[in-house]
């Protein structure tokens, strides 16, 4: 047996040797010296030895468990060294891929940061509305178009015995009221971007879109307040040398009412072949009407304002250097669109 056992500890202490991780030096250890090891296998067969053979190889057992050990610890450390050396602490580590915010997110940044620069204080509202407040509280009449199953999603659930209908906010003008009613009593100074629901899908529309209300109440509010706004954000958001001008239209809530242009960023309203007559629509815009300012209890013989709607969406894609054809690709998954942005 004490030649067994001498051979057994050499050839555990060549294959410590020649190992190259500390994987297999541990199964090498799991070989030798486990439970069910072969140095403790045979430790069960000493019982079978006389009397002075079962000394020395318990003895011989033993000293040959300790070498391995100790080479085992040391042939450990040397890899761990070894490890060390090649590593260098100084070189930069494998950089995780960035990721970045939405073109709608940054326009909706750009647009807050403009606005807040001259006294707005953004706010947000519910996405489900009620009827009254997207509609009834604004002016718009019973049968108006845009109460159409058609034209707004309703949620289907029990109406408020008070407000409605519930639905998904067709456009940021449902908070105009609940402004109102938050503050009680002017000044108002409001921008209200938000998410709203159409039934629409084509190039220039999508059923969620994303709009920016500006809401003014005070004493003594003209339109000149208005226009001086519009081309404040004209030019901040799209250049110095771009202006804005008023059409007259007819919006339930605003009396007068006017849809808003920006001049041409190629031609700067001059006429071209890309905007043909030198301007572009933007959005909507126009003095709060008597009856909004009522619902929202407000006296409108003492305070007057203005109010605007625009989509993010829209304006963006009107900036200068985007060419961007179809709305719907803003909300496509194409990482090649995407990461221009």
């Amino acid at each position: 047996m004490q030649e067994e056992i001498i051979n057994i500890k050499n050839e555990a202490l060549s294959q410590i040797i020649e190992a190259k991780s500390k994987n297999e030096l541990e199964d090498i250890r799991v070989i030798y010296l486990g439970r069910q090891g072969r140095l403790n296998k045979l430790t069960k067969e000493i019982k079978n030895l006389g009397k002075d053979e079962r000394k020395k190889a318990g003895f011989l057992i033993n000293e040959s468990k300790n070498t391995i050990l100790r080479l085992l610890v040391t042939q450990r450390n040397k890899l761990q060294e070894s490890a060390r050396e090649w590593f260098d602490p100084t070189t930069p580590g494998i950089k995780p891929k960035r990721g970045r915010l939405h073109l709608v997110t940054q326009a909706i940044e750009e647009i807050k940061s403009v606005f807040e620069k001259i006294g707005f204080v953004r706010v947000r509202y519910p996405e489900v509305e009620w009827d009254f407040l997207a509609f009834g509280s604004l002016n718009f009449t019973k049968d108006h178009p845009a109460r159409d199953n058609w034209e707004t999603f309703f949620i289907d659930t029990q109406a408020h015995p008070t407000y409605g209908p519930m639905l998904l906010t067709p456009h940021t003008s449902s908070g105009q009221v609940r402004e109102m009613w938050r503050v009680k009593i002017p000044p108002i100074r409001m921008i209200n971007i938000a998410k709203c629901f159409r039934r629409q899908s084509d190039v220039s529309h999508v059923p969620m879109f994303h709009q920016f209300e500006g809401l003014v109440i005070d004493r003594e509010i003209s339109m000149v307040h208005l226009k001086g706004t519009l081309d404040y954000f004209a030019r901040n958001f799209f250049g110095e040398d771009r202006k804005t001008r008023l059409r007259p239209y007819n919006f339930p809530f605003t009396e007068p009412s006017f849809e808003v242009d920006i001049n041409c960023g190629l031609c700067k309203g001059k006429g071209c072949k890309f905007c043909k007559a030198g301007w572009h629509e933007l959005g909507g815009a126009g003095m709060v009407h008597p009856t909004v300012l009522k619902n929202g209890g407000i006296d409108p013989r003492k305070y007057t304002g203005f109010a605007f709607g625009w989509g993010v969406e829209r304006v963006m894609m009107m900036k200068s250097g985007l060419e961007i054809p179809d709305i719907r690709l803003l909300y496509s998954s194409d990482l090649r669109f995407l990461k221009q942005f």
